[in-house]
């Protein structure tokens, strides 16, 4: 299970969005079906389906509301959670010492020693390029 940041968890936005959905619609239709009610019932044009079948959306939207609040509390509670447990700390890496450095280039070989070594270098690669004595290659 990776350790991420909360903010980029996609799970927790999606409990969050949802809840705060449900509570939304919930409410809604609550309001709506309440004022139905009301309305038919004072006017005394209320029949069956208005009054009974109003009860039951009444309860339907009850329930998405608290399924929304209990959401948000959940929400809450992680947020809570994530909070109270510590961050791994990172490695302490230690400063690099840039006055051995520059001592390093105060010691480094002046042009004529790297001139004297890179001759050096080349000379038994100019042997290599010589053609082999009729001797040297008898006595192989």
């Amino acid at each position: 299970m990776k350790n991420t940041a909360l903010i980029r968890s996609i799970p927790y936005w999606l409990l969050l969005v949802l809840s705060l959905a449900s509570l939304g619609l919930g409410a809604w239709i609550t309001t709506d079906q309440i004022g139905v009610m009301t309305t038919t019932l004072l006017d005394g044009t209320a029949t069956g389906v208005e009054v009974y079948a109003g009860q039951a959306w009444v309860v339907f939207g009850g329930a998405l509301v608290a399924g929304g609040i209990i959401g948000l509390f959940l929400a809450l509670a992680l947020a809570a959670a994530k909070a109270l447990i510590p961050r791994a700390t990172a490695p302490v890496i230690e400063a690099i010492d840039w006055t051995a450095a520059d001592a390093d280039d105060d010691a480094s070989p002046n042009a004529d020693e790297l001139a004297a070594a890179d001759d050096s270098a080349t000379a038994p690669a100019q042997d290599a390029e010589r053609p082999a004595d009729s001797d040297s290659v008898a006595a192989r």
